[in-house]
């Protein structure tokens, strides 16, 4: 069974102490109208519960939505985490309030889709859909 015959499946964390998920879930609805698989860990996920979960459920795309300003530290914290647990070859996205100062420090980190706060939902599942494995 090759990509195009399975759905594509994704985790969509809220990390640290971001409350507000409006957003994330408007991308989650997105995603499962793309016919995508999503899991939805809710708010306040640590690195380590972002990591659990993405290598528990084998997801294809490990998708933050960040709006409190952590995520530098964040994408720092959980990077060896996935690379621990043999993560490495999913497709990392982030999405949020991400200053244009910030992309390439998270390009450096392995975040390889950036989508700042007004990104198109379409561009985001098409992203997605070139980049899964």
């Amino acid at each position: 069974m090759n990509a195009s015959d399975r759905r594509i499946k994704v985790v969509v964390a809220k990390p640290g102490l971001d409350g507000h998920d409006q957003g994330a879930k408007i991308v989650v609805r997105a995603m499962m109208d793309a016919g995508f698989e999503v899991i939805y860990t809710g708010l306040r996920q640590t690195p380590e519960q972002v990591a659990r979960i993405a290598l528990d459920e084998d997801v294809d795309v490990i998708a933050l939505s960040s709006l409190a300003g952590s995520h530098l530290p964040f994408c720092r914290k959980l990077k060896p985490l996935l690379e621990a647990n043999g993560l490495t070859d999913k497709l990392w996205v982030i999405g949020g309030n991400l200053p244009a100062q910030d992309h390439e420090a998270l390009r450096e980190l392995g975040f390889k889709g950036i989508f700042p706060t007004g990104s198109k939902l379409d561009a985001v599942t098409d992203y997605i859909r070139e980049h899964v494995q």
